[in-house]
């Protein structure tokens, strides 16, 4: 006879590395397709928000300044990692998603494809993307991208965690640190995401993770002055508005990539010009000696 009770989950919020409850106290209950309630998850307040920033601006300064090979080896250990736990995570997305485990297990199979593809991309972005300017005069002229800082991204409700990761694969690759805001209606892969990568040998900070409502955290998202760009995938045009009216405070950058669900599973999704759009462009001049 089994007496012992079942120890039950409640799904953390993942900042600076580490797996919090909400400074509030507050917990929602994640609900799968049909409205079976699954588990608990921590709901992120504002301060919740404030402290993932910090958490993000004191790891950008290592990460910005890790080497492309270093950075790559990080995202494919985080690709190993993931390997070695489809199954949860494919157990997860399938009782979130109310689909079969057939098609998870494929879903999450495309998840670290993808996510090996980006790693393949942090030694190679910059040779791409720079260029040696012709100039009228005895110098060298080059342009060469480099990270911009703390980037937010909101990630669609469907499909679960493919559009995450592509998503946030081309910010964090180039030297970015990131917050990510992920999918309303099924949180529970995101955060299950989240404890892979913190097994793997990405430094703390460098990918936080909230969940919550967007429309409560979309306001101080889009009025936070050390938010540098604003990736947002959620496809929400009440969302969308009110982020790029509040960007205009410090001219953060502003990038709408919702796609349809189809889209998430094409080369629309892993263009490496995704890159482009958090890194800032930097030109030094050089004088030619004789």
């Amino acid at each position: 006879m089994n007496d012992r009770l079942d120890v039950r989950k409640t799904y953390k919020l993942y900042v600076g590395g580490k797996f919090i409850r909400s400074e509030s106290g507050k917990s929602l209950t994640a609900h799968s397709p049909t409205g079976a309630a699954l588990d608990n998850y921590s709901w992120a307040s504002r301060k919740d928000f404030r402290d993932a920033v910090v958490a993000a601006r004191a790891a950008f300064g290592g990460w910005a300044k890790a080497t492309a090979y270093n950075r790559g080896q990080i995202l494919y250990r985080a690709a190993e990692m993931l390997e070695g736990r489809a199954g949860d995570l494919a157990h997860e997305v399938s009782r979130s998603h109310g689909v079969t485990m057939a098609k998870a297990r494929s879903g999450v199979a495309r998840v670290i494809d993808r996510l090996v593809h980006h790693a393949g991309w942090t030694d190679k972005y910059q040779q791409v993307f720079s260029s040696v300017n012709p100039v009228a005069s005895s110098h060298f002229n080059f342009t060469t991208p480099e990270p911009m800082g703390v980037v937010v991204i909101f990630a669609p409700d469907i499909p679960v965690l493919l559009p995450m990761v592509s998503l946030l694969a081309p910010v964090i690759l180039s030297g970015n640190t990131a917050i990510v805001i992920p999918s309303e209606k099924a949180p529970l892969p995101a955060l299950t995401f989240a404890e892979i990568l913190a097994t793997s040998d990405l430094p703390g900070g460098v990918v936080n993770i909230l969940a919550g409502k967007r429309a409560e955290l979309a306001p101080h998202i889009a009025s936070h002055m050390d938010v540098n760009a604003i990736v947002d995938g959620a496809g929400v045009p009440e969302i969308s508005a009110q982020l790029q009216a509040g960007a205009a405070t410090n001219l953060k950058r502003y990038f709408n990539h919702a796609l349809a669900e189809d889209e998430w599973f094409t080369e629309k999704a892993e263009s490496p010009y995704r890159i482009l759009d958090t890194i800032e462009f930097k030109t030094a001049w050089h004088p030619i000696g004789l």
